[in-house]
């Protein structure tokens, strides 16, 4: 083999390493958020940082990298794991469950913030093409910052959680067809646009349909035989060829890699092998996403900003201000609380990791000048690095509209008791009830308890426990325990009929609720989700379970292995 018969952007791939595993440890270490400290590497590491230096410092050549052909190629493996690990926490059922959400409110934000922000770059001279771009591209905000804010701020159940995923999740299904537009518009034949598109959409309509139908009679039965040689290198070299595969189909067939990568993690995640795949991809998942970001980093030129000190503030200004805007009143039109929906508007205000891929595309098909699209790439890059500090002070002054509206409605003791936002409701405190109020004071998490049994009451008042003496069943008493901002509502009376109809009286009142549901049997589980319930555990089925496991770890059995033996169980349960 000749001296230079090296792999492919070799140099580049271990740069990354290297900066991924020596510089980013050191913005952790300074609190700053690793993906803001992966696009600064990036921009520093990267062509337009010091690799701009190189021909006057030749040696940096070494250490940084200059090559744009090489971060592209970086970039796409980001989007193709970005696209994937989506894909794998994801389902069609849960598609289903959060349908007003996600087609309803997500629908809405993504077409008219398009709408809107596509109006406005025409007003300022944009063609309109470039406008359709612009507009499609900005209306998207960004799914790995926020939902790392929100988890960091242990949020995900509350209204909050549930909205901003919502959103963010139509926006994730809206890149196909975006990118579809795009590529339409590039072709430039103005007179058949409409035909065009038609054909675009049919043929990704139908090379979808085929590798899903596919995927779902094949793609089981060959994890199931990989699975019983009970050998963890086969099982992940399985997975890698199931996504390398259908991207690579989707790639050939003139479609995006990136949607060949989503429709293998949506396969995957109806198999009972999800919960294996996501434990063993754990490790590299915030790699993959750090060299998206990275990559990102690297591919805008901040020289830029100092060639627009005045337009590009006012334009990360007004990006925020219209989005936010715009999301905030259509949280308050889907029913979310006043303070709620103002902070999912600021939370969701910037662009999204999707603008590089779109902007970047549509550079390369001359629909935007690169001026232009430099321009927007600052833009976005910006409203990035500021979302950390937007998101605390929207928390912040969400947090003293919560207090003042909840002093204007105090209506007595039980809306006065706990935290008014991502509190629990127990609806029944019998010895389920209990039980679960203990694993939620050991974790910290604020609950509200109603119960009809006076004796029940007065124990647990006795011991300091909020528990107050109401039907759950009423609506009224809900609306007194705050259930509009509650991050769940678990039911656990012990009349099967009004349990049942109390679920399908939150479902219908408070469709953002979370419900959990306690249920005699299987049956009586099938009912309670039937009802609206988002998961409901039968007693007796999960009673056998965690005999199980105390018998797995008395043979020997590992924690680890205990926990994903009863994950699968639980699957194939239906639980």
């Amino acid at each position: 083999m000749g001296a230079h018969a090296t792999l492919p952007y070799m140099r580049e791939t271990i740069i990354f390493l290297i900066a991924a595993g020596v510089m980013v440890p050191l913005f952790h270490r300074f609190r700053v958020s690793p993906v803001l400290g992966y696009l600064v590497v990036g921009g520093v590491i990267g062509p337009f940082g010091l690799g701009l230096l190189t021909d006057t410092f030749p040696i940096l050549s070494h250490v940084m990298i200059s090559d744009i052909a090489g971060v592209q190629a970086l970039a796409e493996l980001g989007v193709v794991f970005l696209l994937f690990t989506i894909g794998l926490e994801l389902s069609l059922e849960r598609l289903w469950a959060m349908r007003r959400l996600v087609f309803g409110l997500g629908s809405l934000q993504v077409v008219v913030t398009s709408t809107i922000i596509g109006l406005i770059a025409f007003e300022f001279g944009n063609s309109v093409p470039a406008s359709i771009v612009l507009g499609a591209c900005l209306a998207l905000s960004s799914t790995a910052i926020v939902m790392q804010l929100l988890l960091e701020g242990q949020r995900i159940g509350t209204p909050l959680g549930r909205s901003s995923f919502s959103i963010l999740l139509m926006q994730d299904l809206a890149v196909v067809p975006i990118l579809f537009v795009v590529g339409v518009l590039g072709a430039k034949n103005d007179a058949g646009f409409g035909l065009d598109l038609a054909l675009a959409l049919g043929k990704a309509v139908l090379t979808i349909v085929l590798i899903y139908s596919v995927g779902r009679l094949i793609l089981r039965p060959a994890l199931r035989l990989v699975a019983q040689t009970r050998s963890p290198e086969m099982f992940m070299a399985a997975v890698l060829l199931t996504v390398i595969g259908i991207s690579a189909i989707t790639g050939y067939a003139g479609l995006s890699m990136a949607l060949g990568a989503f429709l293998a993690g949506l396969l995957l995640a109806e198999t009972e092998y999800s919960h294996e795949i996501e434990v063993d991809l754990e490790p590299f998942k915030g790699l993959m996403l750090g060299l998206f970001f990275m990559s990102v980093g690297m591919g805008i030129d901040w020289r830029v900003v100092g060639d627009e000190p005045i337009w590009i503030p006012l334009s990360v200004l007004g990006l925020f201000l219209v989005k936010s805007l715009i999301t905030a009143g259509l949280c308050l039109a889907f029913g979310l609380p006043r303070y709620t929906s103002i902070e999912a508007g600021l939370l969701l205000g910037q662009g999204g990791e999707f603008a590089f891929i779109v902007v970047g595309l549509a550079m390369s098909l001359n629909l935007l000048s690169g001026e232009v699209g430099q321009f927007m790439l600052i833009v976005a890059g910006l409203t990035m690095l500021v979302t950390p500090l937007i998101a605390k002070a929207a928390e912040k002054m969400a947090q003293r509209m919560e207090r003042a509206d909840n002093t204007r409605s105090h209506q007595g003791s039980l809306e006065a008791a706990g935290d008014m936002e991502g509190h629990v409701i127990l609806a029944g405190f019998g010895r389920f009830g209990r039980t679960l109020a203990n694993t939620l004071q050991a974790e910290s998490i604020n609950f509200i308890a109603l119960d009809t049994d006076p004796g029940h009451v007065a124990r647990a008042r006795a011991d300091k426990l909020p528990v107050f003496y109401g039907d759950a069943s009423r609506l009224d008493m809900l609306k007194r325990a705050h259930i509009g901002s509650c991050a769940a509502v678990v039911v656990t009376m012990d009349n099967p009929a009004a349990a049942e109809r109390i679920v399908g009286e939150i479902r219908s009142t408070w469709p953002l609720v979370a419900v959990y549901a306690r249920a005699r049997d299987k049956a009586h589980a099938e009912r309670m989700i039937a009802a609206g319930a988002t998961q409901a555990v039968p007693e007796t089925v999960e009673g056998s379970l965690q005999l199980a496991g105390r018998v797995l770890s008395g043979l020997g059995a590992t924690e680890e292995v205990v926990r994903r033996r009863l994950e699968h169980q639980r699957a194939a349960e239906d639980l």
